[in-house]
């Protein structure tokens, strides 16, 4: 292992772990890397602004992560913020962020954040179902449906399979290439899937905005990182075999399939109770 000792007060997600082992989005965030979306800032500033977060908005990001957007959001001066993030080192993370009253950062999950029920004008995720089985997935959109306000904004940024039409054994073959790659479990959509996903939760989908899936390719990167950034994590990772060996074999998956993936955001409005609500909301929209 070539890790050193672990500043836990400081450290970064997946601080002391092995390299060979730790999962392809942490790897990356110790190498230098902030961007760790598969739309890079692009499309999550398209979705942040899609999302129309302003003063007057109640806001919940869910897996929050190094904070990137976070960041973002606290710039549109929310009434609140809350993050839900269920890795403690990247929730300490976050919380350098956050000053005055009405911002925090809790460490929880996202499928139960215990917070209460339409305490929400907008909700959001990234980068995050992808990784969940579909019942997971389910309830994860369940549970922003739960806090969301009655005409309240969901949006998500995510990988996605295309086209619509793909062959069932294609995508499994994607999701286990993936999966390997990655250390994580990834089980991407197809555009049409995601979208069923939130409609099935009462959710209609109102912006799509889609990318290429180029989040290792060098012109993403140096827009995502800017150049002094990129060259760091290009020093850092040739000094570092085994994480080399490892991101070497994540770009190798990303472009062996990169006719079949891209990233997808979409933002949908909460407008009807979702099948799981039995008459509890109050069913007045905007």
């Amino acid at each position: 292992m070539e890790n050193g000792p672990v500043d836990h007060d400081s450290a970064m997600p997946g601080e002391g772990l092995d390299y060979s082992r730790m999962p392809g989005h942490w790897l990356l965030a110790q190498m230098g890397k902030r961007a760790l979306r598969p739309g890079g800032l692009e499309l999550t500033g398209q979705m942040l602004a899609a999302l129309e977060i302003g003063s007057s908005d109640d806001v919940v990001e869910f897996a929050p992560g190094l904070g990137l957007t976070a960041r973002a959001t606290l710039a549109r001066n929310p009434a609140t913020y809350t993050g839900v993030e269920r890795d403690e080192a990247a929730a300490r993370q976050v919380r350098r962020y956050l000053e005055g009253d009405g911002r925090q950062c809790l460490a929880g999950r996202a499928e139960s954040t215990g917070l209460p029920d339409q305490s929400a004008t907008a909700v959001y995720g990234e980068a995050m179902l992808t990784m969940q089985t579909l019942p997971q997935k389910d309830r994860i959109v369940q549970e922003a449906a739960r806090l969301l306000r009655p005409g309240g904004r969901y949006g998500i940024h995510e990988l996605c399979l295309q086209p619509d039409e793909l062959e069932d054994d294609r995508k499994s073959e994607i999701s286990a290439a993936l999966s390997e790659a990655i250390h994580v479990g990834a089980r991407p959509l197809t555009p049409q899937e995601w979208t069923t996903l939130l409609e099935g939760h009462g959710f209609t989908v109102q912006s799509r905005f889609t990318a290429p899936m180029h989040l290792l390719e060098p012109r993403r990167f140096v827009k995502d990182e800017g150049l002094a950034r990129t060259i760091g994590f290009l020093f850092k990772v040739a000094r570092t075999p085994s994480a080399r060996r490892r991101i070497l074999h994540m770009h190798s998956v990303f472009r062996t399939y990169a006719e079949n993936m891209a990233a997808i955001s979409l933002v949908a409005v909460k407008t009807e109770c979702p099948s799981t609500c039995l008459g509890t909301c109050d069913r007045l929209y905007p």
